[in-house]
């Protein structure tokens, strides 16, 4: 028997929760997925997995196997890593999802960048607004605006993204300049929505000017659960928008958007790098992880300097 590879087999029906997902994460047939596993629990001796029709469960003999297993395989792609010089040169496939506007002006943009440093690695850069399951999905990392509600997760806040309030001159000539942020809550105003992909629900906005905040769920004829999409919305003069400065900068600068509710700030999100509790960090992934925070520190710095589009001189 191939233990190590009945070991990683395991591993991935673990995390993934059904063979066929395991199969597919491994780039195996599902039969030879089976058969690893079928073995193993022979040679154990003991019952790993419940299986059923929709999803296949460890048991306790299995749960016990699993956290030892992944941190011998940990220690393994390490000591793999140490060998072949991996930690000066790191090679391998990582996995990684990102919000639309962060994938889209953020990272592909300055992927050049990386690859000078690093040509070995393979990036597989899942690139939504979509929130994914890191364990069943196979993710290494995630990186994710907003405050966390998985504890289970391990978390790097790595900086935050700040927003400014805007819109076309063509939306301003047909319905005026808001002048308070409740404007945004009557006709003729109007924002752009943008509703959770998760529970559905369009999100409020908050507007802050020194001690006073006020927080509201614009009216709209549009929402959207996409950053492109809610970008495109806007620049069609379907509401007034609160955008990232990086987002907002280059459309400010060349008229195609002008800012509005200039005394008012849009309240801040905190931006995390997220990976599963049990994923070793291996070299690979701790230098991307490492040259994100340098990316998205020095691009929201610098947004901030030009103060959102702002000359600057």
């Amino acid at each position: 028997m191939d233990r190590l590879s009945a070991m990683q087999a395991f591993v991935r029906v673990v995390e993934a929760g059904t063979f066929t997902r395991a199969a597919d994460s491994l780039d195996l047939p599902k039969a030879t997925v089976t058969r690893l596993i079928q073995t193993l629990e022979t040679h154990l001796r003991t019952k790993l997995l419940n299986r059923t029709t929709r999803r296949v469960t460890v048991t306790p003999d299995g749960a016990a196997y699993y956290e030892r297993a992944m941190r011998l395989l940990s220690d393994l792609e390490e000591l793999e890593g140490s060998m072949n010089q991996a930690r000066v040169t790191p090679r391998g496939r990582i996995r990684i999802d990102v919000p639309g506007v962060v994938g889209r002006d953020m990272i592909i943009p300055h992927l050049p960048d990386f690859y000078a440093r690093y040509p070995d690695i393979q990036i597989e850069l899942g690139v939504s607004d979509r929130t994914v399951d890191l364990i069943s999905d196979n993710i290494d990392c995630v990186i994710r605006g907003g405050e966390l509600t998985d504890q289970s997760l391990v978390a790097r806040r790595i900086s935050e993204l700040r927003f400014i309030t805007c819109a076309t001159p063509e939306y301003i000539r047909r319905h005026g300049k808001p002048m308070h942020p409740r404007d945004l809550g009557d006709t003729p105003h109007r924002m752009v929505g943008y509703f959770s992909a998760r529970t559905g629900k369009v999100m409020g906005d908050t507007f802050l000017r020194g001690e006073e905040k006020v927080e509201i769920v614009g009216n709209h004829i549009l929402a959207v659960n996409d950053a492109s999409a809610y970008l495109q919305a806007g620049l069609a003069h379907l509401g007034v928008m609160q955008l990232t400065c990086f987002m907002a900068g280059p459309l400010l600068r060349s008229g195609e958007l002008v800012r509005v509710l200039e005394d008012w700030d849009a309240e801040p999100i905190p931006v995390y790098v997220v990976y599963p509790p049990n994923r070793h960090l291996s070299s690979k992934l701790r230098v991307f992880v490492d040259w994100v925070v340098e990316l998205i520190g020095r691009e929201v710095m610098g947004g901030l300097k030009m103060r959102c589009g702002e000359s600057g001189e």
